[in-house]
């Protein structure tokens, strides 16, 4: 399936948004009406959960508006990450609305009042329980083809309110049939589950704002794409920067033959580069280069046999010898997983110096990005 352009995500965005705000307003107002007509605290608190869903929306139309504005000298690369802060924001509503429930249902425990259900007002409950599950995969659906943070939330949460509202009928049902009330404990319950999925909605969100490890597949296929270029022998330490879904910056090394000309270079450059915009939609604004002197071959072997005992050593890759000089280098990538990860880098470099003790090492640990 093609991926929307810029435009188009933002319409199918704006859309979703404004369904949201409809949906959730005219659900809130018939809560709240039906809800003190009949004295049903849940209901009432089903009410203002919606009423946050349609400010959420809203929030989520804003922050798709302004993170459309064209880069300018002020933010040469856009405004996208708004999306991201308007994320965090819902996170926070679906939060309060949780801890909100939470303190009201547990008032209505140590004050217990009775409801008055009618059979209309059973027969919209029923019925609003469908709506939020329809909107919910609706607005969820789309922002899982477009890429929206905000709306993948609001389409979370819209799913958590259908189980609210249909936890409100059981308990409505349950006082019908057995006189039995446990409005306020089904409340407190479920209000748990409001608070859990807003911190997990929160915790989402943080991690796209502090900048999070990419998609495995999109940074495997982002390197097979490089290295199918036919003067590319390696493609390492491949960095990307998000500015926004669907605004990705990075830079990578490149391994070519130490006989390539700069022309040849420059040439390979701009082919990769044009290739991976086209493909992945990722734009590499730095291509470093790590020459292969097919002369050092053996070295290099000798030094993979050195060290591939060390548990957590991912990579090794940016060899380099200089024999007249008598130094020699590389890059080695150690697993996060590793508990002293400099403990095992210094044992590496010990090896290393040993086997070959006439060199000058520059050994650096990189990161497993």
């Amino acid at each position: 399936m093609s991926q929307p352009t810029s435009r188009t995500r933002d319409a199918e965005i704006v859309r979703a948004g404004a369904v949201g705000i409809t949906v959730n307003a005219l659900l809130a107002l018939a809560k709240v009406l039906i809800g003190l007509a009949v004295h049903s605290m849940t209901m009432v608190l089903d009410a203002v959960n919606n009423l946050s869903d349609a400010l959420s929306s809203i929030l989520t139309v804003i922050g798709t508006k302004l993170a459309a504005k064209k880069p300018d000298k002020k933010h040469p690369l856009g405004y996208g990450r708004i999306e991201y802060l308007t994320g965090l924001i819902v996170a926070a509503l679906v939060l309060y609305a949780g801890v909100t429930a939470f303190v009201e249902s547990v008032k209505g425990i140590l004050k217990p009042e009775a409801p008055a259900y009618s059979t209309a007002s059973l027969i919209f409950i029923g019925g609003s329980v469908a709506v939020k599950l329809l909107l919910g995969r609706y607005i969820a659906r789309i922002g899982e083809r477009v890429n929206s943070t905000s709306l993948q939330a609001s389409g979370a949460d819209a799913k958590l309110d259908a189980l609210l509202s249909a936890a409100v009928l059981a308990s409505a049902l349950l006082f019908l049939f057995s006189g039995i009330n446990i409005e306020a404990w089904v409340s407190v319950a479920l209000s748990v589950f409001i608070i859990r999925a807003g911190v997990e909605l929160l915790r989402d969100g943080m991690d796209e704002v502090l900048g999070k490890r990419m998609d495995v597949e999109l940074t495997r296929q982002i390197r097979r794409t490089i290295c199918d270029d036919p003067d590319a022998q390696g493609a390492y330490d491949l960095i990307l920067h998000s500015y926004g879904p669907e605004r990705l910056v990075g830079s990578v090394h490149v391994e070519v033959a130490d006989t390539m000309t700069a022309t040849q270079i420059d040439r390979m450059e701009r082919r990769i580069s044009e290739t991976v915009l086209k493909k992945h939609n990722v734009l590499l604004t730095g291509i470093g280069i790590y020459s292969n002197d097919r002369n050092s071959d053996d070295m290099r072997d000798r030094i993979y046999e050195v060290v591939r005992k060390h548990e957590g050593l991912l990579q090794l890759h940016g060899f380099f010898v200089d024999e007249e000089r008598k130094r020699a280098g590389f890059d080695a990538v150690l697993d996060y997983a590793l508990e002293n990860r400099e403990e095992t880098f210094n044992a590496i470099c010990d090896d290393v110096k040993k086997a070959f003790p006439e060199y000058e090492f520059q050994i650096a640990m990189d990161i497993d990005i």
